[in-house]
């Protein structure tokens, strides 16, 4: 029986995603890359804004013709989108035969069995229900990196993120759970492990009373075969001194932090019900810079909150002018409804958010290709993630590029080289936002 999978936005969806095709091939399913070919479909959803609600709609809508048309005879929604819309799906899309919430992606074998059967299926637990028992993850990822999601849903309650409607409120995933889950991700060849959540830096609270994501990163780094142990979705008033110390310290975690931030103007952040202010966001990248001098900060940026005014964008693009982050992402707000911010008066025109996003933007290519040009002549270990056709040179990533959305380095060599290997790269130029180097040594795995 061939099955597709299709996994929509964030990585944090793509574990949840790998967690069902390991359920999904403990059943004895094939899986395909064809739809025209698969018995079976799965679509996994994302709904967060705007464009990904559309994307996971269109794909559902695709993927029932296919149903229609082709030798397809199951449709398994699931997903965020299926959370929030589960009755629309059901109403309006017949050619789907199950619908499984965000807590209930285990159900999904079950659920492709009883749509095999001509059975209707819609499963949906609490969404805050804790977070299941470690199941084997089918690794999509190349097998040399893999995300280790190491908290379910969220509590801050920002007021433009759908989030905590849909994934419930912060659970963390027992230490012990992540360890095992680490020690079999290494045995398959993981080398880089990515750790996800809606925010890392809580990762704790609710299960030991306090933060223990520096507990956590030590016991994770003292895992054979783990190498690398980047960090993702640090809200800034949670980075403690003990994290940075941690960071700073433990050989094997990058020097590399996701920062979201969402804004710089205090008015703004307010609205957004955010915990930090300008002066803070400040003081903490400072600290940052001082206690790890070569630390890579990545963050993002919300352009057109409702009430944004055309000095709180020029508050916001000098922060970004000031503080010359590694890496930045600015996303247009996208208005949704549930959420308070949907109501917020002043809601601002379109056209006027993809501005301000655009400005942004351009000022912070401007930061990041002079930053590429900067590193020319250092020395930086790399994970090589392919190989150029045709070329002595492979295609790698640095301890400052989290895969997919930061940066690579091409790197020329006569050496044979394997995805997976860390080789020591001297950068011989830029291209924009990437690298070019040599090889400076043999691979030191």
């Amino acid at each position: 029986m061939n099955l597709l999978f299709i996994s929509l936005g964030c990585d944090k969806n793509l574990v949840d995603t790998e967690k069902m095709l390991g359920l999904l091939g403990h059943e004895g399913y094939s899986f395909v890359d064809d739809e025209t070919v698969a018995d079976v479909i799965v679509v996994n959803t994302c709904c967060f804004i705007g464009d990904a609600k559309e994307e996971s709609i269109n794909t559902i809508l695709e993927m029932s013709r296919m149903k229609e048309e082709g030798q397809c005879k199951a449709l398994i929604v699931t997903g965020c989108l299926a959370q929030r819309y589960k009755e629309e799906i059901t109403t309006e899309i017949p050619e789907v035969d199950a619908v499984l919430g965000t807590t209930s992606y285990e159900e999904v074998a079950k659920a492709v069995k009883a749509a095999l059967g001509g059975e209707k299926t819609h499963v949906f637990e609490s969404i805050d229900a804790p977070v299941g028992p470690a199941t084997e993850r089918l690794v999509t990822t190349g097998g040399h990196y893999a995300f280790l999601k190491i908290a379910e849903g969220c509590d801050k309650r920002c007021t433009y993120c759908i989030i905590p409607y849909l994934r419930g409120k912060y659970r963390s995933v027992p230490m012990e759970q992540l360890v095992k889950e680490t020690e079999e991700l290494a045995a398959k060849g993981v080398k880089e492990l990515i750790l996800v959540a809606q925010e890392t830096t809580l990762y704790g609270k609710d299960l030991y009373g306090e933060k223990k994501l520096p507990e956590l990163l030590k016991k994770l780094a003292a895992v054979d075969g783990i190498h690398w142990i980047r960090l993702q979705y640090c809200y800034p008033e949670e980075i403690t001194d003990e994290l940075i110390e941690t960071i700073k310290t433990e050989e094997k975690v990058c020097h590399y932090l996701d920062i979201p931030i969402q804004h710089a103007s205090d008015a703004v952040l307010r609205r957004m019900g955010r915990r930090t202010n300008n002066a803070q966001i400040r003081e903490l990248i400072a600290k940052l810079r001082r206690e790890i001098p070569d630390i890579a900060l990545r963050t993002t940026f919300i352009s057109g909150f409702p009430g944004e005014t055309e000095e709180d964008h020029e508050i916001l693009m000098e922060f970004v002018d000031e503080m010359e982050f590694d890496r930045l992402g600015v996303f247009a707000y996208s208005p949704e409804e549930d959420t308070p911010a949907f109501s917020f008066e002043n809601q601002v025109p379109d056209e006027v958010k993809e501005d301000r996003r655009a400005e942004i933007m351009e000022l912070q290519q401007e930061i990041a290709f002079e930053k590429s040009e900067n590193m020319t002549g250092r020395v930086l270990e790399v994970m090589i993630e392919g190989k150029v056709a045709d070329e002595n040179a492979y295609v790698g990533r640095t301890y400052m590029d989290s895969p997919n959305v930061d940066g690579l380095i091409f790197v020329n060599t006569g050496y044979n080289l394997m995805s997976g290997d860390f080789v020591r790269v001297r950068v011989t130029g830029a291209l924009d936002y990437d690298l070019i180097g040599e090889v400076e040594d043999e691979f030191t795995e």
